[in-house]
């Protein structure tokens, strides 16, 4: 009489080695959920942050847009965070370049926007030389008093219409989670 031929098992080690690839895949999967969903909302207060930082850009425009006459911006305003030169070697992270702003009311969301204007000139006056500021050319439809040929002197550049100065506007927000947007506009606005 033959005796019953002996089990191998064969069945148990490959289903365990199914289940700890099934954790292993979950817990992948929950984790990748979650750092999507972190992702997400990062994104949407960056972009909560880069809306608010447009209130510093339109309200430094809505004062640019009040000023009637450009010999009113030829010296700084510190009340207005208007500054009437910008040195080229700053940048938005100088210490130096802030020097002059404003920050307007907390939001909402507690979020606190600082902005600042500057003229992109030389040194404080007219715009005139010796002063250099960049100028531009007006858009060629816009009507302006001052006829061709007549800007500024004699040695200076003919500009068809009268020239437009710029005026770099940036405005920046620190998030009360430790984001940060820095926002930059230019301006042009004739003398």
């Amino acid at each position: 009489m033959r005796l019953p031929s002996r089990q191998r098992g064969i069945a148990l080690p490959i289903m365990l080695i199914m289940l700890t690839v099934m954790l292993v895949s979950s817990i992948y999967l929950l984790k990748s959920s979650t750092s999507t969903t972190l992702t997400t909302a990062n994104l949407a207060y960056d972009a909560a942050l880069s809306k608010s930082a447009d209130l510093g850009i339109h309200t430094a425009f809505a004062y640019l847009r009040s000023i009637p006459a450009s010999s009113q911006l030829e010296s700084n305003q510190p009340a207005n965070g208007y500054v009437a030169t910008l040195t080229p070697t700053w940048t938005v992270s100088t210490p130096a370049f802030w020097i002059g702003s404003v920050t307007l009311p907390a939001d909402a969301a507690g979020n606190r926007v600082e902005y600042v204007i500057h003229r992109l000139c030389d040194f404080a006056g007219p715009f005139n030389p010796p002063n250099r500021c960049l100028l531009t050319s007006a858009r060629p439809n816009s009507k302006s008093p001052t006829p061709y040929g007549k800007s500024n002197r004699a040695d200076s550049p003919n500009y068809q219409d009268q020239p437009q100065l710029h005026y770099v506007v940036t405005a920046r927000i620190v998030g009360a989670r430790g984001g940060n947007v820095i926002t930059q506009a230019v301006v042009m606005k004739g003398p």
